[in-house]
């Protein structure tokens, strides 16, 4: 079973920055595409950002131009670089295995307005 380790998260006044981290226990890491997703209090889980195993990167239009995605595959860990950050970008950020069924703990977002 694949094991996803989410880190990072915190406290953040509005325009603040965070970088999240997910260490994956997958030794075909660097052949799985990689998410972020966030799960808002009262909402449903939504996909965040996306990088493919070739680097190829996509976001959520809330985020583009403030949030980058990377990975390093020598670590077997995928990140998120969260810039002016916004009140609505609070809640719990859980990085996901393109198709697969695995979810971590997920790593708490505040921004504070």
């Amino acid at each position: 079973q694949v094991h996803l380790v989410e880190s990072g998260g915190g406290l953040v006044q509005a325009g603040g920055s965070l970088r999240l981290s997910c260490a994956v226990s997958s030794r075909i890491f660097d052949n799985i595409s990689m998410e972020w997703y966030r799960q808002a209090p009262g909402k449903q889980r939504e996909l965040v950002a996306t990088i493919t195993r070739g680097y190829g990167t996509d976001y959520a239009d809330p985020v583009k131009g403030r949030f980058t995605i990377s990975r390093d595959n020598a670590k077997n860990t995928v990140y998120l670089q969260m810039n002016s950050l916004k009140s609505e970008d609070t809640g719990v950020y859980y990085c996901h295995i393109m198709g697969g069924s695995s979810w971590g703990q997920g790593t708490q977002v505040t921004v504070s307005s």
